[in-house]
């Protein structure tokens, strides 16, 4: 099981972090990975530890990916 990104994230048809693009602005979006991103920074030594840090660090990249794709 992908612990980063699970089957029951794309129930539907669709991955719920693509609906949730669609909802927002690309800055909006951008916004959202950024809080992502310090939200496992901040808690992985008192939660899951290394995933949290792994999740981070794929918001980190998707943040990254988006940038480029769309900078603001």
């Amino acid at each position: 099981m992908d612990a980063i990104n699970p089957e029951h994230y794309k129930k539907g048809g669709i991955e719920c972090i693509e609906a949730i693009k669609a909802s927002m602005s690309d800055l909006e979006f951008q916004g959202y990975l950024k809080g992502n991103i310090l939200k496992y920074t901040w808690r992985f030594r008192h939660k899951k530890g290394i995933e949290d840090l792994q999740k981070a660090e794929w918001y980190n990249k998707r943040l990254i990916d988006e940038l480029k794709a769309n900078p603001v």
